[in-house]
């Protein structure tokens, strides 16, 4: 049988270029020190001591971290009434979006800003949600397709039946997500359903497409 031609604009083959730009690009500091001008795609880091994400903390120590456990986009303001790629200025985006997940994070109680660190791209507006949707289907990060809640920028807005997150179960400290009803589940049982993940005893729960839609 013939080999199957090689197609550089298949959405693997883009997706495998999309990630290897990004791991090209230094592991910064989180978030990074210095403002980043544009709008693009990012990656997160984690190599802390929280017991559940060991499986890829530990992957995670040293200069050259492999294992993101958050991706996603910033995109300019008003992209998202139409404005992409027409009259959008992408200003400060990406520094604005990570430095709002570094509030999240500088919140809760059992995670260290020390412990993450960042990559990120800056793209041209029309490839900013393409790129992401295809660094999710790569990688499968948990805080995309499985622990959900990390990147909605205020927990409960307009969701009025909205229980509290998993992300916030796991991580209480947000002040807006201490509004909410808890969620089904305790954070001893979603920290057993990590481990389930990380196991490849239990599928994403989100799709790429909807994990990227899902950022507020």
């Amino acid at each position: 049988m013939a080999d199957k031609p090689f197609d550089p604009l298949s959405k693997p083959a883009l997706a495998e270029s999309i990630a290897l730009q990004l791991l090209k690009s230094p592991a910064l500091a989180f978030p990074p020190k210095n403002k980043i001008s544009g709008a693009g795609i990012y990656a997160l880091y984690y190599s802390g001591n929280f017991s559940p994400y060991q499986p890829i903390a530990k992957k995670n120590k040293g200069p050259n971290p492999t294992v993101p456990i958050y991706v996603g986009k910033a995109v300019p303001k008003g992209s998202r009434k139409g404005g992409v790629g027409l009259e959008s200025k992408p200003g400060n985006a990406l520094f604005g979006r990570l430095s709002k997940h570094a509030h999240s994070i500088e919140n809760v109680s059992n995670l260290n800003l020390a412990d993450f660190r960042c990559r990120y791209v800056v793209c041209e507006d029309v490839w900013i949600t393409f790129c992401e949707t295809m660094l999710i289907i790569r990688f499968e990060p948990l805080w995309n397709v499985f622990v959900e809640g990390f990147g909605i920028n205020v927990p409960g807005a307009g969701r009025e039946k909205q229980r509290k997150s998993m992300w916030d179960t796991l991580h209480p400290g947000r002040p807006e997500a201490k509004k909410l009803p808890p969620n089904d589940k305790s954070a001893a049982e979603l920290a057993e359903l990590v481990a389930g993940f990380f196991a490849g005893k239990i599928t994403p729960k989100i799709g790429a497409a909807e994990a990227a839609a899902n950022q507020d």
